[in-house]
């Protein structure tokens, strides 16, 4: 008994002191705010039409069709449209290059929420999730990594308590938490739906979808869903990894691999099926599963940049001594080559 609560005594205090996965959440905001950049991006010579409130669905049936809130349901002005979209588009730029902090970072959850709520027939489902784990990112220290280095913020904590800096670590690991069971429950819950299906269950689900105008890359899908090998390999295996995909990451050294397959998964739904933000947005939460293996990778790219430099600056040495003694003595350093 005593071990026992010695050992829970012992992971407590691991977990109340030491700020787990800080790269892979920090990985987690830049591209949650590189999703949300893209889609301003990507609509702004549209933007009028598709959102301004004389586009394609009107202020008024907005305001009438809206369930939740939105910015932009406050005013019918274009100058607010105008105004909204464009705070939205440099909020989400800087949340992306680690400016701002958890205020940055809440308003443009507020003011990506809204924009989708303009127009929801814009949406492919990564703004659901995008929704759901932001809250969950204003609990961690998703700033420590990928963020230009400013001092605001630095010189902020440098007035915040002590002990109030503790509680900043087991809330960041809540965080972590949080996303990671998020992530496994779409995980779960997408397979355990896809199971009930009768074409998922008869191996052809993948011919359907991939023959849906929205969803076709012309020229490329025909290949696939063509083969019939192709098309039974690719439904069953979706819905085997993705009711398993939780059981992968409980596995520490399984846990890069089946993270490293979620990547790719998703990156072929981005090319095959054109859902890019959606893609992206899962992408962006995989990564707090690959937080250790990125940190060595960073820091092997570090200890050989710095072998490389060493070495120049080595090689180089003899040659700047050389040049030195010769330029000293008064002749021509390139005399002997006469």
């Amino acid at each position: 008994m005593k071990r026992l609560t010695a050992g829970l005594t012992a992971s407590l205090d691991t977990w109340s002191s030491r700020a787990v996965a800080l790269t892979g959440v920090s990985g987690t905001r830049a591209l949650l705010g590189f999703v949300g950049l893209m889609y301003y991006v990507s609509q702004y010579q549209e933007r009028g039409y598709l959102f301004g409130p004389d586009g394609v669905l009107p202020y008024a049936e907005f305001k009438e069709q809206l369930s939740g809130f939105s910015l932009y349901s406050l005013s019918p002005s274009p100058v607010w449209f105008q105004l909204l979209y464009h705070a939205g588009a440099l909020v989400a730029l800087a949340v992306m290059l680690g400016i701002g902090g958890r205020f940055g970072l809440a308003l443009h959850w507020v003011l990506l929420w809204s924009i989708y709520q303009r127009h929801p027939g814009l949406l492919d489902g990564g703004d659901n999730l995008a929704h759901v784990v932001i809250p969950f990112l204003l609990l961690t220290r998703c700033y420590e990594r990928f963020a230009l280095p400013i001092g605001i913020a630095d010189r902020f904590a440098d007035r915040v308590p002590g002990p109030l800096r503790a509680v900043s670590v087991p809330f960041h690991n809540l965080g972590v938490l949080m996303i990671a069971a998020q992530i496994c429950l779409v995980y779960v819950v997408s397979g355990l739906y896809k199971v009930m299906g009768q074409e998922w269950q008869d191996g052809t689900a993948l011919f359907y979808v991939m023959r849906v105008a929205e969803f076709e890359l012309p020229g490329w899908s025909s290949l696939v869903y063509e083969n019939d090998w192709l098309v039974h390999l690719g439904t069953y295996g979706t819905v085997i990894f993705l009711v398993y995909f939780p059981l992968g990451v409980l596995v520490p050294k399984l846990r890069p691999w089946a993270t490293v397959v979620s990547i790719g998964f998703h990156l072929s739904i981005a090319v095959f099926m054109g859902l890019t933000g959606f893609a992206v947005t899962m992408i962006a939460c995989d990564l707090v599963f690959l937080s250790s293996p990125i940190d060595r990778v960073l820091t092997w790219s570090r200890t050989h940049y710095m072998r490389v430099t060493e070495r120049t600056r080595t090689a180089q040495a003899p040659v700047a001594a050389r040049t030195e003694d010769a330029v000293g003595s008064g002749a021509s350093p390139d005399a002997e080559l006469v």
